[in-house]
């Protein structure tokens, strides 16, 4: 099961320190470049606009923690790196509990979860904690140690190109900047590395943008350098986040709504989980803002397991790589989004080479002695030649017949061999 090896991948993954810039980016993208050579790392500068966006400084952590008046030392960003704010600026020196409070953050209602808070965009600095240890913090002075830097040095991304037999593109993207959470950035970045993976080894009829980016700041900056050169040559895509837990299935649809990269989604969850989560444009919040942006609209959606916001983890010490994401759910968000790319591949129109229907018998398609039970077994190819009109792709075939578009693949094949149909 490839999942296991996914698995592996994210446990090794697990303890650096990801932000939207800084040496955690860059040994992700080292991590992932020893399963893909080829991955092309980019480097854009500080202070760089892209679009309505500037690139931030650099951000980078020495060490962060906090002592009690009893000479404890919580919050230790060495142990547990969601303890500190992400890009919080340098300080140190001893303040009140009073005043300690106002940079602490917790969540009442989970007490026993560390949150993932940012300041990317105003300077101040913080720490994240349980509630229940918490409200064991004691009255007195406490001494804070926040040893970061904030600089201007440099943003990067990943980008791996894959030559198909066309020139036309499908587009995958996940993001780099979450540390520590499993299903919300761990899953993407595994699940989406494996299937580059698979997809280099391939003889693709499609050529493959692969990108891992940070998050939103990432994403624009990728379109302001590359979105003239790849307008025209995306015609689908997916971005590949929360994909490892194993409660659920579901579909994000590209904001309008009607690309195949939407109609594969659906066809391929539709015969994976008939109760798959089907959201809205409306309930958006990861990179698809950026890519199905207007002037942008690159045909992005989302095949996800459970979406980002539905599970109680979400965004807190509590996503892990234990009891939330497993084996088993990656390898479910794996073959899912893989079998929308191959039926995307696989996705041609067909036409008959005879008038009425052709003599199967002959050729050892039809069984020659005529029963009920024969005419059910053939009735399948039958069908398929009868919609090979010249109109209709094989997912629309396979959405008339209610099957699913993998069960057709054989099928096709049999049938161009024996020259009934021909490829438009």
């Amino acid at each position: 099961m490839i999942g296991n090896n996914i698995h592996n991948f994210a446990k090794e993954l697990w303890p650096i320190n990801r932000s939207i810039t800084g040496p955690g980016v860059r040994d992700t993208l080292k991590a992932i470049s020893k399963i893909l050579p080829k991955l092309k790392v980019h480097s854009v500068p500080s202070q760089t606009k892209v679009f309505d966006w500037v690139v931030p400084k650099e951000w980078n952590v020495n060490e962060a923690y906090i002592i009690t008046p009893s000479g404890d030392k919580i919050c230790d960003f060495s142990k547990n790196n969601l303890h500190l704010v992400g890009y919080s600026i340098p300080f140190k020196g001893k303040i009140s509990f009073e005043e300690l409070k106002k940079h602490l953050h917790t969540i009442p209602e989970q007490k026993k979860a560390i949150p993932y808070i940012t300041s990317y965009y105003e300077e101040k600095w913080g720490f994240c904690l349980s509630h229940d240890q918490f409200e064991k913090l004691e009255h007195g002075t406490y001494s804070i140690v926040v040893d970061t830097n904030l600089f201007n040095g440099e943003l990067n991304y990943g980008e791996l190109l894959i030559k198909g037999n066309s020139d036309k593109e499908i587009f995958l993207s996940t993001c780099i900047c979450h540390p520590s959470m499993a299903n919300n950035e761990l899953s993407g970045i595994s699940v989406l590395t494996f299937l580059a993976d698979w997809l280099q080894e391939n003889n693709n009829n499609y050529s493959y943008r692969i990108v891992f980016v940070p998050e939103t700041i990432g994403s624009i900056t990728y379109l302001h350098y590359n979105l003239k050169e790849i307008k025209n040559k995306v015609f689908a895509g997916f971005n590949v986040v929360c994909v490892g837990d194993n409660r659920s299935y579901s579909y994000l649809p590209s904001r309008k709504g009607n690309t195949i990269s939407d109609l594969v989604a659906k066809h391929i969850l539709k015969f994976t989980d008939k109760n798959f989560k089907h959201f809205s444009w409306l309930e958006r919040g990861s990179d698809e803002r950026q890519y199905c942006s207007p002037e942008v609209d690159l045909p992005i959606a989302s095949i996800l397991r459970t979406k980002y916001g539905e599970y109680p983890e979400y965004h807190t010490s509590l996503d892990d790589l234990e009891n939330v994401v497993t084996p088993e759910g990656l390898n479910g968000g794996y073959w899912a989004i893989r079998k929308a790319i191959e039926a995307i591949e696989k996705n041609k129109v067909y036409k008959s080479n005879f008038l009425c229907e052709p003599q199967m018998g002959k050729r050892g398609l039809y069984p020659q002695l005529s029963t009920k039970k024969s005419k059910n077994e053939s009735a399948l190819i039958m069908n398929i030649i009868s919609f090979c009109d010249g109109d209709n792709s094989l997912l629309k075939i396979a959405e008339t017949l209610d099957v699913p578009i993998w069960t057709l693949y054989e099928q096709i094949e049999i049938l161009k061999n024996h020259n009934l149909i021909s490829q438009l």
